[in-house]
């Protein structure tokens, strides 16, 4: 099977179904391939039941389509997932699905991407050709679980932050959640909140803000210097939550929006974790040393035992499993070689949407920079 169009888009999370839709309304034609059987599946499947939107709803909407007025700031998972059906169906995105792509090169002589796909379904590998490639696959490909001397030697239960749902079925079992980044602090407050004997690891400093700083943030970015925000909402934090290194929880030498926008790392938005902590509901670790059965050594010479770990340590890029040539665009991680906002164009019509580690809010402007990129080329030939 082979088939040709003008533009093959791998991956059919928000950043490829976004892209799709650009083009759509351009009529340029496109396909989408995507390895699960459903459009968003880290949203659909692997999302934790209580996660919202990280960000206020007029950040998080993808091109051409805004959350309806009734929609609260900050959206629940489940709404976002209906989003989702909406904007998919509205645009007409079609993608096609379990399809797990094997390679993808550029054929000189023909001037054409070739992208072969495994068919999960029929079993048969089916061959793609077009002008344009945007990788779409983004910054959570796969789970990430960092070697730690011992994890093998564990008895309990060891899953990653995707598998998690709600801390229901873990009782009140001693659980070690590593990672403190978004999912790993609201992770945490939920496994209190449901009765687990919870830790926390923190490995690195971290700036501690509320959903409110950060959207008052954001409005002032527009305006107003981003060390000048910084040192403002830094100032709030501080009387907001007081001195955390009492508690185990240093701050950055560098401002939250600046840290953010250097390194792609992003503040903790506190959803309740924080008052958790201080009242010793959830314990703060240092990092972990090594692991001897269920016994759990730390940096600082403490030892615990513990029945679950949660890996909150993120994902990793696949692109370079795949993808034969980088044209200029991926780095030996599958990460852009080039930093935003340079970081979605490559050579030979060769494109990345979401890896700009700016969320929803850089996905949208990814998709409607390529989008309209590739209408211009087309439109010039």
């Amino acid at each position: 099977m082979k088939q040709e169009t003008i533009v093959m888009i791998v991956g059919a999370g928000p950043a490829g179904i976004a892209t799709s839709a650009c083009l759509n309304l351009l009529s340029i034609p496109n396909i989408v391939l995507e390895r699960e059987d459903c459009y968003a599946s880290l949203w659909q499947k692997k999302a934790y039941d209580r996660l919202k939107l990280h960000l206020a709803k007029n950040f998080s909407q993808l091109p051409h389509m805004p959350f309806p007025l009734s929609a609260p700031t900050f959206v629940p998972k489940n709404m976002f997932v209906q989003y989702l059906k909406n904007y998919v169906y509205h645009f007409n995105v079609d993608p096609l699905y379990q399809r797990s792509v094997e390679s993808a090169w550029y054929d000189k002589s023909a001037q054409k991407w070739v992208v072969t796909a495994q068919n999960n379904v029929s079993g048969l590998v089916e061959e793609y050709v077009s002008e344009f490639l945007v990788v779409a696959t983004g910054e959570n490909s796969e789970g990430f679980i960092p070697n730690v001397y011992g994890l093998d030697t564990f008895k309990g239960l060891v899953i990653h932050s995707s598998e998690y749902e709600n801390g229901k079925t873990f009782g009140d079992k001693d659980t070690l959640v590593v990672g403190a980044g978004n999912s790993g602090m609201e992770i945490a407050y939920d496994l209190c909140n449901w009765g687990a004997q919870t830790s926390v690891v923190v490995r690195s400093p971290i700036h501690v803000l509320n959903k409110e700083l950060v959207q008052l943030g954001m409005y002032f970015l527009k305006y107003i210097r981003c060390t000048i925000v910084d040192k403002m909402v830094l100032v709030l934090s501080k009387l907001l939550y007081g001195d955390l290194g009492r508690f185990g929880i240093q701050r950055p030498l560098k401002g939250p929006f600046l840290l953010k926008k250097e390194t792609g790392r992003s503040p903790v938005i506190d959803v309740g974790t924080i008052s958790k902590i201080k009242t010793g509901d959830i314990k703060v670790m240092t990092s972990i040393k090594d692991i001897q059965g269920d016994i759990i050594k730390f940096t600082n010479g403490q030892e615990r035992q513990f029945d679950a770990i949660v890996f909150a340590t993120g994902f990793k890029s696949t692109v370079r499993k795949w993808l034969k040539e980088d044209g200029g665009l991926f780095n030996e991680k599958g990460m852009p070689k080039h930093k935003s906002p340079n970081h979605w164009k490559g050579e030979n019509g060769l494109y990345c949407v979401g890896f700009a580690s700016a969320g929803l809010f850089g996905i949208s402007n990814d998709a409607k920079n390529i989008a309209n990129d590739i209408f211009r080329i087309v439109d010039g030939k």
